[in-house]
Protein backbone atom coordinates (compact mmCIF):
# COMPACT_ATOMS: atom_id res chain seq x y z
CA UNK A 1 0.00 0.00 0.00
CA UNK A 2 1.29 3.38 -0.87
CA UNK A 3 2.04 5.80 1.80
CA UNK A 4 -0.36 8.92 1.74
CA UNK A 5 1.99 12.32 2.10
CA UNK A 6 0.85 14.77 3.43
CA UNK A 7 2.56 18.48 3.38
CA UNK A 8 1.61 20.87 6.49
CA UNK A 9 2.23 24.81 5.68
CA UNK A 10 1.02 27.53 8.16
CA UNK A 11 -0.25 31.15 7.57
CA UNK A 12 3.02 32.04 9.19
CA UNK A 13 5.77 30.67 11.95
CA UNK A 14 4.40 30.23 15.29
CA UNK A 15 0.90 29.04 13.73
CA UNK A 16 0.95 25.81 15.40
CA UNK A 17 2.27 23.54 12.43
CA UNK A 18 4.19 21.03 14.98
CA UNK A 19 1.63 21.17 17.72
CA UNK A 20 -1.19 20.74 15.11
CA UNK A 21 0.92 17.79 13.04
CA UNK A 22 1.48 16.08 16.70
CA UNK A 23 -2.19 15.76 17.41
CA UNK A 24 -2.63 14.21 14.00
CA UNK A 25 -0.10 11.50 14.46
CA UNK A 26 -1.18 10.93 17.89
CA UNK A 27 -4.89 10.31 16.18
CA UNK A 28 -3.86 8.35 13.49
CA UNK A 29 -2.22 6.29 15.87
CA UNK A 30 -5.48 5.95 18.03
CA UNK A 31 -7.16 4.43 15.19
CA UNK A 32 -4.40 2.42 14.21
CA UNK A 33 -2.85 4.11 11.35
CA UNK A 34 0.89 4.24 11.37
CA UNK A 35 2.07 7.43 10.68
CA UNK A 36 5.38 9.20 10.75
CA UNK A 37 6.23 13.16 11.10
CA UNK A 38 9.26 14.50 9.67
CA UNK A 39 10.35 18.40 9.08
CA UNK A 40 12.38 18.66 5.88
CA UNK A 41 14.45 21.85 6.90
CA UNK A 42 14.70 23.60 10.10
CA UNK A 43 16.48 26.53 11.63
CA UNK A 44 17.38 27.18 15.32
CA UNK A 45 18.66 24.16 17.40
CA UNK A 46 19.72 22.78 21.16
CA UNK A 47 23.03 22.02 22.38
CA UNK A 48 23.09 18.59 20.21
CA UNK A 49 22.47 20.53 17.23
CA UNK A 50 18.84 19.61 17.04
CA UNK A 51 15.47 21.46 16.21
CA UNK A 52 12.76 21.19 18.99
CA UNK A 53 9.74 21.26 16.67
CA UNK A 54 11.78 18.05 14.71
CA UNK A 55 12.25 16.14 18.10
CA UNK A 56 8.51 16.88 18.83
CA UNK A 57 7.59 14.89 15.97
CA UNK A 58 9.76 12.39 16.07
CA UNK A 59 8.63 11.93 19.75
CA UNK A 60 5.13 11.22 18.34
CA UNK A 61 5.80 8.78 14.96
CA UNK A 62 4.89 5.85 14.81
CA UNK A 63 7.94 4.69 13.96
CA UNK A 64 11.22 5.41 16.06
CA UNK A 65 13.30 6.85 13.26
CA UNK A 66 17.18 8.67 13.85
CA UNK A 67 16.63 12.30 13.92
CA UNK A 68 18.78 12.86 10.56
CA UNK A 69 16.19 10.97 8.58
CA UNK A 70 13.45 13.37 10.73
CA UNK A 71 15.33 16.37 10.11
CA UNK A 72 17.98 15.68 7.29
CA UNK A 73 18.55 19.71 6.95
CA UNK A 74 19.32 21.62 10.26
CA UNK A 75 20.55 24.80 11.04
CA UNK A 76 21.82 26.08 13.96
CA UNK A 77 20.62 29.92 14.21
CA UNK A 78 16.92 30.37 14.22
CA UNK A 79 16.68 32.68 11.39
CA UNK A 80 15.28 32.33 7.73
CA UNK A 81 16.44 28.85 7.11
CA UNK A 82 18.34 30.43 3.01
CA UNK A 83 19.86 33.04 5.56
CA UNK A 84 21.26 30.53 7.31
CA UNK A 85 22.63 28.45 4.62
CA UNK A 86 24.61 31.40 3.54
CA UNK A 87 26.06 31.76 6.72
CA UNK A 88 26.74 28.43 7.63
CA UNK A 89 27.87 27.75 4.27
CA UNK A 90 25.65 25.22 3.72
CA UNK A 91 23.17 25.26 0.71
CA UNK A 92 19.82 24.00 0.67
CA UNK A 93 19.47 20.94 -1.30
CA UNK A 94 16.51 20.31 -3.38
CA UNK A 95 18.40 17.14 -4.40
CA UNK A 96 18.70 15.70 -0.37
CA UNK A 97 14.98 16.49 -0.19
CA UNK A 98 14.23 14.36 -3.03
CA UNK A 99 16.33 11.79 -2.19
CA UNK A 100 15.47 11.89 1.30
CA UNK A 101 11.16 12.10 0.22
CA UNK A 102 12.37 8.94 -1.71
CA UNK A 103 13.48 7.17 1.91
CA UNK A 104 10.22 8.55 3.76
CA UNK A 105 8.22 6.71 1.10
CA UNK A 106 9.89 2.87 1.23
CA UNK A 107 8.79 3.20 5.27
CA UNK A 108 5.97 1.04 6.46
CA UNK A 109 3.80 3.25 7.12
CA UNK A 110 -0.07 4.48 6.16
CA UNK A 111 0.90 8.25 6.60
CA UNK A 112 3.87 10.70 6.08
CA UNK A 113 2.99 14.03 6.98
CA UNK A 114 5.87 16.51 6.08
CA UNK A 115 5.97 19.84 7.93
CA UNK A 116 7.58 22.85 6.82
CA UNK A 117 8.96 26.16 7.67
CA UNK A 118 7.65 29.11 8.32
CA UNK A 119 4.62 30.20 5.88
CA UNK A 120 4.37 28.39 2.46
CA UNK A 121 6.57 30.76 0.63
CA UNK A 122 9.78 29.72 2.47
CA UNK A 123 12.75 30.78 0.63
CA UNK A 124 15.02 27.99 -0.33
CA UNK A 125 17.77 30.37 -2.26
CA UNK A 126 17.38 33.22 -4.57
CA UNK A 127 15.18 31.88 -6.85
CA UNK A 128 13.36 28.81 -5.20
CA UNK A 129 10.72 28.49 -2.59
CA UNK A 130 9.28 25.48 -0.67
CA UNK A 131 6.71 25.69 -2.17
CA UNK A 132 8.03 25.10 -5.44
CA UNK A 133 9.55 21.74 -3.65
CA UNK A 134 6.46 20.57 -2.73
CA UNK A 135 3.95 21.49 -6.41
CA UNK A 136 7.43 19.20 -7.85
CA UNK A 137 6.32 16.09 -5.82
CA UNK A 138 2.56 16.88 -6.03
CA UNK A 139 1.89 16.71 -2.26
CA UNK A 140 -1.71 17.66 -1.56
CA UNK A 141 -1.05 20.48 1.52
CA UNK A 142 -3.25 20.97 4.53
CA UNK A 143 -2.77 24.44 5.78
CA UNK A 144 -2.70 25.29 9.72
CA UNK A 145 -4.15 28.88 9.98
CA UNK A 146 -3.67 30.30 13.57
CA UNK A 147 -6.19 32.22 14.35
CA UNK A 148 -5.28 35.84 15.15
CA UNK A 149 -5.59 39.20 13.99
CA UNK A 150 -4.87 39.09 10.53
CA UNK A 151 -5.73 35.68 10.13
CA UNK A 152 -8.23 36.32 7.16
CA UNK A 153 -5.95 38.44 5.04
CA UNK A 154 -2.59 35.24 5.67
CA UNK A 155 -5.23 32.77 5.03
CA UNK A 156 -6.71 33.96 1.84
CA UNK A 157 -3.38 34.89 0.39
CA UNK A 158 -1.80 31.49 1.38
CA UNK A 159 -5.14 29.93 0.14
CA UNK A 160 -4.43 31.61 -3.20
CA UNK A 161 -1.04 30.56 -3.50
CA UNK A 162 -1.15 26.89 -2.72
CA UNK A 163 -3.74 27.09 -5.50
CA UNK A 164 -1.83 29.34 -8.27
CA UNK A 165 1.17 26.59 -7.65
CA UNK A 166 -0.89 23.37 -8.55
CA UNK A 167 -1.03 21.86 -4.99
CA UNK A 168 -4.62 20.26 -4.13
CA UNK A 169 -5.48 21.72 -0.54
CA UNK A 170 -6.77 18.82 1.34
CA UNK A 171 -8.50 21.02 4.00
CA UNK A 172 -7.35 23.51 6.79
CA UNK A 173 -7.08 23.56 10.29
CA UNK A 174 -8.26 26.43 12.80
CA UNK A 175 -5.48 26.83 15.47
CA UNK A 176 -6.63 28.91 18.63
CA UNK A 177 -3.29 30.04 19.15
CA UNK A 178 -4.73 33.52 20.72
CA UNK A 179 -7.13 33.15 23.89
CA UNK A 180 -8.31 36.61 23.60
CA UNK A 181 -9.37 37.26 19.94
CA UNK A 182 -12.28 39.32 19.48
CA UNK A 183 -15.12 37.62 17.63
CA UNK A 184 -13.00 33.88 17.14
CA UNK A 185 -16.08 32.24 16.14
CA UNK A 186 -16.91 34.17 13.36
CA UNK A 187 -13.81 34.27 11.84
CA UNK A 188 -14.03 30.57 12.03
CA UNK A 189 -17.00 31.02 9.96
CA UNK A 190 -15.66 33.15 7.63
CA UNK A 191 -12.88 31.58 6.78
CA UNK A 192 -14.82 28.53 6.16
CA UNK A 193 -17.34 29.58 3.05
CA UNK A 194 -14.20 31.27 1.90
CA UNK A 195 -11.91 28.84 1.45
CA UNK A 196 -12.93 25.91 -0.87
CA UNK A 197 -11.62 23.24 0.77
CA UNK A 198 -12.99 21.09 4.21
CA UNK A 199 -12.07 22.41 7.96
CA UNK A 200 -10.81 20.06 9.23
CA UNK A 201 -11.27 20.81 13.18
CA UNK A 202 -10.92 23.29 15.65
CA UNK A 203 -7.95 23.82 17.95
CA UNK A 204 -8.93 25.44 21.10
CA UNK A 205 -6.21 27.49 23.07
CA UNK A 206 -4.50 24.69 25.78
CA UNK A 207 -7.14 22.62 24.62
CA UNK A 208 -8.20 20.41 28.13
CA UNK A 209 -8.53 16.84 26.18
CA UNK A 210 -5.65 16.85 23.63
CA UNK A 211 -7.01 13.25 22.80
CA UNK A 212 -10.26 13.86 21.73
CA UNK A 213 -8.79 16.83 19.82
CA UNK A 214 -6.33 14.59 18.07
CA UNK A 215 -9.07 12.00 17.24
CA UNK A 216 -11.27 14.47 15.87
CA UNK A 217 -8.66 15.67 13.56
CA UNK A 218 -7.52 12.23 12.52
CA UNK A 219 -11.00 11.22 11.80
CA UNK A 220 -11.77 13.94 9.84
CA UNK A 221 -8.27 13.35 7.31
CA UNK A 222 -9.41 10.17 7.30
CA UNK A 223 -13.14 11.00 6.17
CA UNK A 224 -11.79 13.62 3.80
CA UNK A 225 -9.02 11.51 2.34
CA UNK A 226 -11.47 8.99 1.66
CA UNK A 227 -10.44 6.27 4.03
CA UNK A 228 -12.35 4.16 6.63
CA UNK A 229 -12.56 6.06 9.94
CA UNK A 230 -13.80 2.75 12.09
Amino acid sequence: MAVKSLFITATDTDAGKTFVSCLLLQGLAARSEKAVGVKPIAAGTNDQNQNGDALLLQRHSGIALPYQLINPICYQAPVAPHLAAVNEQQPISEAKLDQTLEQWQQLPLQWLLIEGAGGWLLPLDGQRYLADWVAKQQLPVVLIVGMKLGCLNHAMLTVREIARSGCQLLGWVANCVDPDMALAEQNIADLQQRIPAPCLGVVPYRPDNNEQVALNLASSLLRTSGCNTR
